[in-house]
Protein backbone atom coordinates (compact mmCIF):
# COMPACT_ATOMS: atom_id res chain seq x y z
CA UNK A 1 0.00 0.00 0.00
CA UNK A 2 0.95 3.67 -0.88
CA UNK A 3 2.26 5.17 2.08
CA UNK A 4 5.53 6.77 2.28
CA UNK A 5 4.99 10.32 -0.21
CA UNK A 6 7.37 12.87 -1.11
CA UNK A 7 4.85 16.14 -2.12
CA UNK A 8 6.89 18.98 -3.87
CA UNK A 9 5.19 22.32 -3.26
CA UNK A 10 3.86 21.44 -0.08
CA UNK A 11 4.18 24.75 1.54
CA UNK A 12 2.04 26.38 -1.53
CA UNK A 13 -1.42 27.34 -1.14
CA UNK A 14 -2.67 23.80 -2.52
CA UNK A 15 -0.02 21.99 -1.35
CA UNK A 16 -0.23 22.83 2.53
CA UNK A 17 -4.05 21.57 2.42
CA UNK A 18 -3.07 18.16 0.60
CA UNK A 19 -0.54 17.42 2.89
CA UNK A 20 -2.48 18.33 6.10
CA UNK A 21 -5.17 15.74 4.67
CA UNK A 22 -3.06 12.72 3.97
CA UNK A 23 -1.43 13.14 7.31
CA UNK A 24 -5.12 12.57 8.61
CA UNK A 25 -5.12 9.20 6.22
CA UNK A 26 -1.51 7.53 7.72
CA UNK A 27 0.74 8.55 5.23
CA UNK A 28 4.26 9.40 5.59
CA UNK A 29 5.05 12.93 3.95
CA UNK A 30 8.41 14.36 2.78
CA UNK A 31 7.76 18.04 1.91
CA UNK A 32 10.28 19.22 -1.08
CA UNK A 33 9.87 23.16 -1.42
CA UNK A 34 11.80 26.10 -1.05
CA UNK A 35 10.13 27.18 1.95
CA UNK A 36 9.69 25.07 4.95
CA UNK A 37 5.71 24.04 5.47
CA UNK A 38 4.75 24.76 9.33
CA UNK A 39 3.23 21.75 9.86
CA UNK A 40 3.68 19.15 13.02
CA UNK A 41 5.03 15.61 11.80
CA UNK A 42 6.31 16.96 8.07
CA UNK A 43 10.55 17.58 7.52
CA UNK A 44 11.06 20.18 4.37
CA UNK A 45 13.79 19.46 1.97
CA UNK A 46 14.74 22.86 0.47
CA UNK A 47 14.94 21.84 -2.97
CA UNK A 48 15.26 23.33 -6.43
CA UNK A 49 13.09 20.99 -8.76
CA UNK A 50 15.11 23.07 -11.69
CA UNK A 51 18.01 21.45 -10.93
CA UNK A 52 17.85 17.18 -11.50
CA UNK A 53 21.13 16.47 -9.06
CA UNK A 54 18.91 18.00 -6.30
CA UNK A 55 15.93 16.67 -7.09
CA UNK A 56 17.40 12.94 -7.40
CA UNK A 57 18.95 13.64 -3.92
CA UNK A 58 15.92 14.71 -2.66
CA UNK A 59 14.09 11.41 -3.63
CA UNK A 60 16.37 9.23 -1.56
CA UNK A 61 16.49 10.76 1.58
CA UNK A 62 15.59 9.82 4.93
CA UNK A 63 12.23 11.93 5.81
CA UNK A 64 13.64 12.99 9.21
CA UNK A 65 16.25 11.95 11.90
CA UNK A 66 14.18 8.72 12.84
CA UNK A 67 15.42 7.17 9.53
CA UNK A 68 18.80 6.47 10.71
CA UNK A 69 17.52 4.49 13.41
CA UNK A 70 16.38 1.81 10.26
CA UNK A 71 20.02 1.25 9.92
CA UNK A 72 20.29 1.44 5.91
CA UNK A 73 20.25 3.93 3.22
CA UNK A 74 17.03 6.25 2.49
CA UNK A 75 14.84 4.47 0.30
CA UNK A 76 12.52 5.76 -3.25
CA UNK A 77 9.34 7.07 -1.48
CA UNK A 78 6.32 4.86 -2.81
CA UNK A 79 4.72 7.96 -4.69
CA UNK A 80 5.95 11.33 -5.59
CA UNK A 81 2.81 14.13 -5.48
CA UNK A 82 4.19 16.92 -7.68
CA UNK A 83 2.88 20.15 -6.90
CA UNK A 84 5.69 22.83 -6.85
CA UNK A 85 5.69 25.79 -9.68
CA UNK A 86 5.87 28.71 -10.52
CA UNK A 87 1.97 29.40 -9.74
CA UNK A 88 0.74 31.52 -12.15
CA UNK A 89 1.49 34.63 -14.74
CA UNK A 90 2.78 37.86 -13.56
CA UNK A 91 5.40 36.44 -10.51
CA UNK A 92 8.36 36.08 -12.83
CA UNK A 93 8.70 36.91 -16.74
CA UNK A 94 7.39 34.49 -18.70
CA UNK A 95 10.27 32.75 -19.71
CA UNK A 96 11.11 31.97 -16.51
CA UNK A 97 7.54 30.71 -15.87
CA UNK A 98 8.15 27.82 -18.41
CA UNK A 99 11.43 27.25 -18.22
CA UNK A 100 11.19 26.68 -14.32
CA UNK A 101 7.56 24.75 -14.23
CA UNK A 102 8.69 22.42 -17.65
CA UNK A 103 11.85 21.78 -16.36
CA UNK A 104 11.18 21.20 -13.26
CA UNK A 105 8.39 18.88 -14.32
CA UNK A 106 10.60 16.57 -16.18
CA UNK A 107 13.28 16.49 -13.62
CA UNK A 108 10.63 15.16 -11.10
CA UNK A 109 8.99 13.08 -13.60
CA UNK A 110 12.37 11.53 -14.78
CA UNK A 111 13.92 11.26 -11.41
CA UNK A 112 11.05 9.46 -10.07
CA UNK A 113 11.11 7.13 -13.07
CA UNK A 114 14.53 6.05 -12.82
CA UNK A 115 14.51 5.71 -8.77
CA UNK A 116 11.32 3.09 -9.58
CA UNK A 117 8.65 4.96 -8.11
CA UNK A 118 5.53 3.98 -10.25
CA UNK A 119 3.26 6.47 -8.79
CA UNK A 120 3.10 10.04 -9.81
CA UNK A 121 0.53 12.97 -9.38
CA UNK A 122 1.44 15.77 -10.86
CA UNK A 123 -0.45 19.55 -11.19
CA UNK A 124 -1.88 20.35 -13.99
CA UNK A 125 -4.34 23.70 -14.10
CA UNK A 126 -7.60 24.49 -15.42
CA UNK A 127 -5.51 27.22 -17.29
CA UNK A 128 -5.01 24.59 -19.89
CA UNK A 129 -8.74 25.11 -21.19
CA UNK A 130 -6.83 28.74 -22.81
CA UNK A 131 -9.39 31.01 -20.94
CA UNK A 132 -8.04 32.06 -17.78
CA UNK A 133 -4.87 34.01 -18.76
CA UNK A 134 -5.93 34.66 -22.06
CA UNK A 135 -5.45 38.14 -23.77
CA UNK A 136 -8.49 39.66 -23.79
CA UNK A 137 -12.38 38.05 -23.76
CA UNK A 138 -12.02 34.47 -25.26
CA UNK A 139 -14.79 31.85 -25.32
CA UNK A 140 -14.27 28.21 -24.34
CA UNK A 141 -14.73 25.61 -27.66
CA UNK A 142 -18.04 23.90 -25.73
CA UNK A 143 -19.08 23.22 -22.19
CA UNK A 144 -19.10 21.11 -20.20
CA UNK A 145 -15.15 21.16 -20.31
CA UNK A 146 -14.24 17.68 -20.03
CA UNK A 147 -10.45 16.04 -19.95
CA UNK A 148 -10.89 15.42 -24.04
CA UNK A 149 -10.94 19.16 -24.43
CA UNK A 150 -8.71 20.17 -27.58
CA UNK A 151 -6.24 22.46 -25.17
CA UNK A 152 -5.19 25.96 -26.15
CA UNK A 153 -3.44 28.30 -24.00
CA UNK A 154 -1.76 31.23 -24.88
CA UNK A 155 0.10 32.10 -21.55
CA UNK A 156 3.45 31.18 -20.31
CA UNK A 157 1.46 29.17 -17.05
CA UNK A 158 -1.20 27.23 -19.00
CA UNK A 159 1.39 26.92 -21.48
CA UNK A 160 3.55 24.89 -19.43
CA UNK A 161 1.15 22.90 -18.07
CA UNK A 162 0.29 21.51 -21.31
CA UNK A 163 3.80 20.82 -21.89
CA UNK A 164 3.72 18.89 -18.19
CA UNK A 165 1.16 16.90 -19.13
CA UNK A 166 2.94 15.45 -22.30
CA UNK A 167 5.64 14.77 -19.88
CA UNK A 168 3.65 12.98 -17.57
CA UNK A 169 2.22 11.09 -20.88
CA UNK A 170 5.60 9.76 -22.16
CA UNK A 171 7.45 8.77 -19.12
CA UNK A 172 3.90 6.44 -17.99
CA UNK A 173 3.87 5.09 -20.96
CA UNK A 174 8.36 4.82 -20.34
CA UNK A 175 8.23 2.93 -17.71
CA UNK A 176 4.74 1.40 -17.79
CA UNK A 177 3.81 3.85 -14.81
CA UNK A 178 0.90 5.45 -13.16
CA UNK A 179 1.14 9.20 -14.02
CA UNK A 180 -2.34 11.15 -12.72
CA UNK A 181 -2.23 14.72 -13.98
CA UNK A 182 -5.06 16.78 -12.01
CA UNK A 183 -6.29 19.89 -14.44
CA UNK A 184 -6.73 21.95 -10.61
CA UNK A 185 -9.49 24.78 -10.46
CA UNK A 186 -9.62 27.93 -8.71
CA UNK A 187 -8.32 26.76 -4.86
CA UNK A 188 -10.38 28.23 -2.35
CA UNK A 189 -9.59 28.20 1.34
CA UNK A 190 -12.24 28.23 3.79
CA UNK A 191 -11.82 32.08 4.73
CA UNK A 192 -11.80 32.33 0.82
CA UNK A 193 -15.47 31.51 1.11
CA UNK A 194 -16.29 35.52 2.21
CA UNK A 195 -15.78 36.53 -1.43
CA UNK A 196 -18.23 34.34 -2.81
CA UNK A 197 -21.30 36.86 -2.52
CA UNK A 198 -19.15 39.65 -4.59
CA UNK A 199 -19.10 36.56 -7.50
CA UNK A 200 -22.50 35.65 -7.39
CA UNK A 201 -23.09 39.70 -8.02
CA UNK A 202 -21.15 39.78 -10.46
CA UNK A 203 -21.27 36.51 -12.86
CA UNK A 204 -18.51 37.49 -15.41
CA UNK A 205 -15.91 37.84 -12.59
CA UNK A 206 -15.75 34.11 -12.97
CA UNK A 207 -15.46 33.39 -16.42
CA UNK A 208 -12.01 32.62 -16.60
CA UNK A 209 -12.44 30.19 -13.81
CA UNK A 210 -15.24 28.52 -15.99
CA UNK A 211 -17.39 29.45 -12.97
CA UNK A 212 -15.96 26.63 -10.85
CA UNK A 213 -13.44 25.99 -8.24
CA UNK A 214 -11.88 23.22 -6.15
CA UNK A 215 -11.91 23.36 -2.05
CA UNK A 216 -8.44 22.80 -0.75
CA UNK A 217 -9.43 20.32 1.28
CA UNK A 218 -11.43 18.65 -1.32
CA UNK A 219 -8.32 18.65 -3.17
CA UNK A 220 -6.51 17.03 -0.56
CA UNK A 221 -9.36 14.09 -0.29
CA UNK A 222 -8.62 13.99 -4.51
CA UNK A 223 -4.97 13.43 -4.06
CA UNK A 224 -5.62 10.57 -1.81
CA UNK A 225 -8.04 9.12 -4.11
CA UNK A 226 -5.01 9.31 -6.68
CA UNK A 227 -2.82 7.54 -4.63
CA UNK A 228 -5.20 4.95 -3.98
CA UNK A 229 -5.91 3.88 -7.60
CA UNK A 230 -3.24 1.69 -9.22
CA UNK A 231 -3.34 0.60 -12.51
CA UNK A 232 -4.54 3.04 -14.95
CA UNK A 233 -1.38 4.18 -16.60
CA UNK A 234 -1.67 8.11 -17.95
CA UNK A 235 -4.86 9.97 -17.27
CA UNK A 236 -6.07 13.54 -17.23
CA UNK A 237 -8.69 14.98 -14.10
CA UNK A 238 -10.57 17.54 -13.63
CA UNK A 239 -9.96 18.49 -10.38
CA UNK A 240 -12.92 20.83 -9.51
CA UNK A 241 -15.98 20.68 -7.02
CA UNK A 242 -19.53 19.59 -8.55
CA UNK A 243 -21.44 22.61 -8.97
CA UNK A 244 -21.45 25.69 -10.72
CA UNK A 245 -20.69 29.31 -8.56
CA UNK A 246 -23.82 30.50 -9.20
CA UNK A 247 -27.41 30.78 -8.39
CA UNK A 248 -29.24 30.36 -11.70
CA UNK A 249 -29.20 26.56 -12.55
CA UNK A 250 -26.22 25.23 -15.03
CA UNK A 251 -28.25 25.45 -18.72
CA UNK A 252 -30.04 28.59 -17.68
CA UNK A 253 -26.81 30.38 -16.43
CA UNK A 254 -24.76 29.39 -19.56
CA UNK A 255 -27.79 30.32 -22.04
CA UNK A 256 -27.92 33.79 -20.14
CA UNK A 257 -23.88 33.96 -19.56
CA UNK A 258 -22.26 32.43 -22.45
CA UNK A 259 -24.96 32.29 -25.20
CA UNK A 260 -22.21 31.89 -28.09
CA UNK A 261 -20.87 28.35 -26.27
CA UNK A 262 -22.39 25.06 -27.72
CA UNK A 263 -23.01 22.54 -24.66
CA UNK A 264 -22.27 19.04 -26.11
CA UNK A 265 -24.64 16.77 -23.53
CA UNK A 266 -27.05 17.70 -21.08
CA UNK A 267 -25.41 18.50 -17.97
CA UNK A 268 -26.88 18.25 -14.16
CA UNK A 269 -28.87 21.18 -12.93
CA UNK A 270 -26.30 22.33 -11.11
CA UNK A 271 -23.07 20.83 -12.16
CA UNK A 272 -20.21 23.23 -12.96
CA UNK A 273 -19.09 24.05 -16.29
CA UNK A 274 -15.49 22.80 -15.86
CA UNK A 275 -16.75 19.07 -15.04
CA UNK A 276 -15.83 16.30 -12.52
CA UNK A 277 -17.88 13.66 -13.89
CA UNK A 278 -14.83 11.31 -14.80
CA UNK A 279 -12.95 11.94 -11.24
CA UNK A 280 -16.23 10.94 -9.51
CA UNK A 281 -17.18 7.84 -12.08
CA UNK A 282 -13.29 6.60 -12.06
CA UNK A 283 -12.17 7.74 -8.59
CA UNK A 284 -15.52 7.45 -6.31
CA UNK A 285 -14.91 11.56 -5.55
CA UNK A 286 -16.94 13.31 -2.94
CA UNK A 287 -16.76 16.27 -2.30
CA UNK A 288 -17.21 17.40 0.90
CA UNK A 289 -17.39 20.99 1.33
CA UNK A 290 -19.74 22.56 -1.62
CA UNK A 291 -19.56 26.37 -1.46
CA UNK A 292 -23.19 26.40 -0.65
CA UNK A 293 -22.46 25.12 2.96
CA UNK A 294 -20.50 28.20 3.47
CA UNK A 295 -22.56 31.18 2.10
CA UNK A 296 -26.07 32.26 2.33
CA UNK A 297 -28.08 32.44 -1.29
Amino acid sequence: MTRRIIFTGGTGKAGRHAVAHLLTKGYKVLNVDLKPLELAGVNTLITDITDSGQVFNAFTTHFGFDGYEDGVPPQAPDAIVHFAAVPRVMIHPDNTTFAQNTVGTYNVVEAAMKLGVRKVIIASSETTYGVCFAEGDKDYHAFPLEEDYDSDPMDSYGLSKVVNENTGRAFAMRYGADVYALRIGNVIEPHEYANFPGYLADPMSRKRNAWSYIDARDLGEIVHLCLQKDGLGYQVFNAVNDTITATLPTAEFLAKYAPNTPVTRPMSAHEAPLSNRKIREVLGFQEAHPWRNYVNV
